[in-house]
Parts: structure tokens; sequence; C-alpha cells
């Protein structure tokens, strides 16, 4: 009896703390960089139970947004802080100032709205989006560094210094009108 009950003892406890964390989103490779992508989108909100600790606050800290630029959520090694991009369909123009657990390692961009009926009305979604102006990835990285204890987090900066060693982002799409800052100078 004292045998059957041992290693019950022994993995019990084990088995409850790793049911407690939960695990990293599946990972997706990453899209190709292009400033024209097909791309998931959901959408969420300040009242939903795993944001209410937030507030109606991103993960840089600033107020969630919407009216003429939108808040949005991604991967900041896909899409970093500060990306600015357009929905073709909808005309509605986010940046990404906030990212979330769920989003690591995922090429989702999840769009923030203020109440859970718009929430619930768009769903998921796939949209072509234009970027407009790409955020910059190792400002994100350094954003990211006071809370790189959690494993999304370090997914996300792991992925940055990869890739953002290496490649610069495509030339974004500027718009007609100018609503963007006009293009970088050539590098030297």
């Amino acid at each position: 009896m004292k045998r059957k009950l041992l290693p019950l003892l022994v993995f019990s406890p084990l088995l409850w703390l790793g049911g407690c964390a939960h695990p990293l989103p599946r990972y997706e490779s990453p899209m190709p960089r292009a400033a024209v992508q097909k791309v998931r989108t959901t959408t969420y909100t300040q009242s939903e139970r795993d944001h209410r600790r937030y507030g109606a606050r991103t993960a840089l800290g600033t107020p969630l947004r919407y009216g003429a630029i939108n808040s949005a959520a991604a991967d900041w090694a896909r899409w970093p802080c500060g990306t600015v991009f357009r929905i073709r369909a909808t005309g509605e123009l986010f940046e990404v100032d906030d990212y979330g657990f769920a989003l690591s390692g995922r090429n989702t961009i999840d769009l923030y709205k203020p109440t859970r009926k718009l929430m619930n009305a768009w769903g998921v979604r796939r949209v072509t989006i234009e970027i407009y102006k790409w955020g910059d990835p190792w400002a994100s990285y350094r954003k990211m560094i006071c809370v790189r204890s959690y494993r999304h987090i370090k997914r996300m900066m792991n992925e940055i210094r990869s890739w953002f060693s290496h490649h610069r982002p495509p030339e974004p799409v500027y718009p007609p009108g100018g609503i963007c800052p006009a293009p970088p100078p050539p590098a030297r």
C-alpha cells in the first residue's frame, strides 16, 4: 500500500504546479515582413477578466485609444511597438502599443475595442493591413527589459535578438495626404 502512495505523493504536487503554469501559445513561424500583410485579427477590451488588473492602460502605460488612431496588441517581435497600420476593409488606423500572453509567437494582432458589444461584433477576422510606419524593435526590446522574467516576454525578446540583428523591416506604405512622416533618408 505504501509503495502505491509514494509515487502519488511525490508526483501530485508536480502535476499541480505544472497545471498552474499556462503553457506558452503554440509557436507560429513569423510571416514574411512586408508593407502589406494579410493577418488574423482578434479583439480585446479593458473589461475582460484578464485585462482588468491593467485597467484601460497599455503595456507602455499609456491610455488605450479608440478614435482617429486605435490601440492594438501584438507580438512586438513581429510588429514592434509604435507600428502604425491601416485595415484596408475598414480604413481604421491602429498603433501597436500593447502585447499579450496569447499573442507571443503568433501572427495575430489584437485590436482594442472600448465595449464588449464592439469586441464581439468584430470576432475573429483575416484582414489585409498596410503598414504606414514600422515601430523600432530595439525600443520595444528596451521597454520589455523590466518584465523579462515572464516567459512570453522572453520569447519576444529572443525573437527580436535573432531576427533584427540581421534584417531591417521592409519600407512602409506612405499614404496619400501625408499622415505619416516622410521616409527616412537612405543609410550610407
